[in-house]
């Protein structure tokens, strides 16, 4: 999880102020490093001027230094004192030098492995970066070589598709002409059957009329025999009065009549 915009922000300005503070850092050693000579010099200077405010004092005193006597000139004692203070600042400097070129050999030698580091890890990026661009050159090669493939499968399936096509479209036509000529015979064949159906339509009207005439052709065969047969009663009457042994036509019209009536009750269909 990464840190808060804020933070970030104060990190990075503490860094700038720090890069900005350090980059004074070896002018300010140098002025410290002047002011403390001008310090020195300063002391050996004031030590100087007294001696020689005793000497012109004690006129008496010689400011020559005879080897073997206790006697000390004091300018020379002065200038003893200001040159051991001076050495003792170079010894420290020295020492400072001596610490800081100690530091500076530390740092050389972590900078030297820091260095080797880099480099083999440079070198071991270089191998990477080597093997990642012969990689890619086999995969640029590959990607060609596939891309010529799908160009030749596209321009197959293309040649495929058109040949298919073209044999569908043929097909199509004659399932289209096929179609149509079905489409012919099936309203032919409908025309038909409609023909034959009005046909049997026309004959069952013409047997229902047959039957409707037959009907009435028995009705009115059966009101002529109802009326014979009561002439006949009426005649048979008169005429067993008169010859009770003479045949009579009765038998003979009602045969007649019942089979008239026989073929009259049979249906159109026989």
């Amino acid at each position: 999880m990464g840190e808060p915009a804020w933070q970030e922000t104060l990190r990075l300005r503490l860094a700038e102020r720090n890069v900005r503070e350090s980059s004074f850092a070896p002018i300010i050693e140098q002025y410290r490093r002047l002011a403390q000579q001008t310090k020195l010099l300063k002391e050996r200077n004031a030590s100087l001027l007294r001696a020689v405010s005793s000497v012109k004092q004690n006129p008496s005193s010689s400011t020559v230094y005879v080897p073997g006597t206790n006697d000390a000139n004091p300018v020379q004692a002065a200038y003893v004192a200001s040159l051991e203070s001076q050495i003792s600042s170079l010894r420290d400097e020295l020492a400072t030098v001596y610490k800081t070129q100690g530091q500076n050999a530390q740092r050389l030698l972590a900078m030297n492995e820091t260095l080797r580091e880099k480099e083999e890890l440079s070198r071991i990026d270089g191998e990477h970066l080597r093997k990642t661009r012969d990689e890619i050159t086999v995969l640029r090669r590959k990607v060609d070589q596939h891309n010529e493939l799908m160009a030749e499968k596209d321009r197959t399936v293309q040649v495929h598709l058109h040949d298919e096509i073209s044999t569908l479209q043929l097909e199509l036509g004659q399932i289209e002409e096929r179609n149509q000529v079905l489409t012919k015979d099936n309203a032919k064949l409908l025309q038909r059957w409609l023909d034959a159906k009005q046909s049997e339509a026309n004959k069952l009207n013409e047997a229902n009329e047959f039957y409707e005439d037959m009907k009435s052709r028995r009705a009115d065969v059966l009101a002529w025999q109802n009326g014979s047969n009561s002439q006949v009663r009426a005649s048979s009457v008169s005429g067993k009065e008169d010859a009770p042994d003479a045949p009579g036509p009765t038998q003979t019209m009602v045969g007649n009549a019942s089979g008239t009536t026989s073929e009259q009750d049979q249906t159109p269909n026989g």
